[in-house]
This record gives C-alpha cells, structure tokens and sequence, in this order.
C-alpha cells in the first residue's frame, strides 16, 4: 500500500521534459549514457563501485520517473544491459586489455562485484514499479 502511494506522489512531480516524456528508446539511450559516463570516470580513477553504483539507481528511477506511460519495462531491464556494455567498452578503452580474455573476465568480475547491491536493490524497486504500473491501467 505505501508502494502504491509513494508511485501516486512521484507521479504528481513536475517532470523537466516537457510533453508525455521520454520514449523506449529516450529511456534506454538516457541510461545507457548516463551509466556509461559515470563508469567510465570512476574506472579511470579506481575501480567501480559507489559511484556507478548511484548512477545505477538514477537509470533506474530516472527511465521510471521521465518515461513516458509503456515505458517501465525498459527502464527496469535496460540498466543492467547497459552495465554490461559500458563495462566491456571501458575494459577495452580505459583497461587497456585489449583482447586477453582471462584480464577482461576478471575485470568484469570485479565491477560486477563492485555494484551488485545497487543493481539487485534498482532491479527489484523497478520490476514492483513496473508491475504497478501495469496493474493501473
């Protein structure tokens, strides 16, 4: 029930897009990017971990609370997606592994490991929003 009152309030936010929001493929393009820019500082700096893990949750809630109505599914199965791709992309261009499969594996490993809280807690935070959402209608 607090679930459901907490989807009414965020719902009743001005949103900073103006009309409808963002399409399936604004939601997926705006995680991606945001997800992929985070990473790729804090991979240049240390390893991933709370940063990248706080732009996980932002891609999360952020597709959720600018997509527009049909969007939630995207927005709840997209992120990890985009983990994965942005994590391969700054292995090769920041990680300098270049095609050795055991450092690339590892590497993936370990950023993984760095933000599997963050994308277990917004992986099932947004599935209950979406499955609200779809009950809604």
């Amino acid at each position: 029930d607090k679930l459901h009152e907490m989807s009414t309030m965020t719902q009743n936010l001005p949103k900073p897009i103006k009309g409808k929001g963002l399409t399936v493929p604004g939601v997926v393009i705006l995680q991606f990017l945001l997800i992929f820019l985070i990473e790729s500082i804090e991979f240049s700096l240390t390893k991933v971990g709370l940063l990248t893990g706080i732009a996980l949750l932002l891609a999360f809630f952020g597709g959720i609370y600018l997509g527009r109505p049909g969007t939630s599914l995207a927005s709840a199965v997209n992120p990890p997606i985009a983990f994965f791709i942005s994590t391969v992309l700054d292995i090769a261009l920041l990680g300098g592994a270049s095609l050795h499969i055991s450092k690339i594996g590892l590497d993936l490993v370990t950023s993984l490991a760095g933000v599997a809280p963050y994308l277990v807690i917004g992986a099932v935070l947004a599935w209950i929003s979406h499955f609200i959402k779809s009950r809604q209608k």
